[in-house]
């Protein structure tokens, strides 16, 4: 059974996540950019990131038979400070031609502010008119729901966005409706103290359906486990879903929205679910 990884930060993870990845038949994995731990005091370790994210990561994969993959952005935790969004965001075409690099990401809230929304709307802008795929962070906790519906409100205001290309990430069940319904895709993160377990994911896919809807195990610098993913996994399988129908979401699914950026090789497998 292969596994896509739509939402990993492996720059926090060694290289022994790597092969334990490879070992639970990991094939691809995706690197949003985002905040590195601490706020950082100038462009310039923003362009280094990139740099890091988008050659050395890519090597240090392939050790391992994965392919890695990359967005970049100016992340929304990091987004306040305006004349420091828009120097990163300057700068962030260079990055984007990279070979293994999707689109745009993980933009989108942290704590709803206006320059958090401004910051989002300014690179938002820039991947419809790349017509790039867009890797979209919704808040923790209490601020989810309000976060989601001003960020579906930004679309909406955008009618040459295109909803298939773009995914909402770190959705709830309280979130995962709105964001469908309104064309885009979903994406559950496994964490263990601000986001789903792999039960809890499990109960969503079971109550909303898989269709457009990803899983990801989101390992960073904290509390956090790449294997979460394949725990998951063994959660449906338990409850007797059929092989062909996990493979279905945690492969064929991230193969649908990956697969729409031709520099991302995998197919959905064919006839699966």
């Amino acid at each position: 059974m292969r596994v896509i990884e739509p939402h990993i930060h492996m720059i926090a993870r060694t290289t022994a996540d790597y092969e334990r990845m490879a070992l639970m038949h990991t094939v691809a994995c995706c690197e949003p950019a985002f905040w590195a731990g601490y706020d950082r005091q100038s462009a310039a370790a923003f362009y280094d990131y990139f740099h890091h994210i988008t050659s050395f990561e890519p090597t240090r994969a392939a050790q391992y038979l994965i392919d890695h993959y990359a967005y970049v952005c100016m992340n929304p935790k990091e987004a306040d400070s305006l004349p420091l969004a828009r120097e990163v965001i300057s700068f962030l075409p260079e990055f984007l031609d990279r070979p293994n690099v999707l689109g745009i990401g993980e933009i989108g809230l942290n704590k709803n502010t206006k320059n958090e929304l401004t910051a989002f709307e300014e690179q938002l802008d820039l991947a419809i008119a790349r017509n790039l795929l867009v890797w979209i962070h919704t808040p923790h906790l209490d601020d989810k729901l309000k976060g989601t519906r001003l960020m579906l409100d930004a679309l909406r205001n955008r009618p040459d966005a295109k909803p298939g290309l773009i995914c909402f990430d770190h959705a709830e069940e309280h979130t995962i409706g709105p964001v469908r319904d309104a064309g885009f895709w979903a994406a559950m993160t496994i964490y263990p103290i601000t986001k789903n377990s792999p039960p809890r994911v499990v109960d969503a896919l079971e109550r909303f359906g898989p269709e457009r809807l990803l899983v990801d195990a989101s390992g960073d610098w904290g509390p956090s486990d790449p294997g979460t993913l394949h725990q998951a996994i063994f959660e449906m399988r338990r409850r007797g879903h059929a092989d062909d129908v996990v493979e279905g979401v945690f492969y064929d699914n991230p193969c649908r929205f990956l697969g729409q950026c031709p520099k991302f090789k995998h197919q959905p497998r064919k006839g699966g679910e």
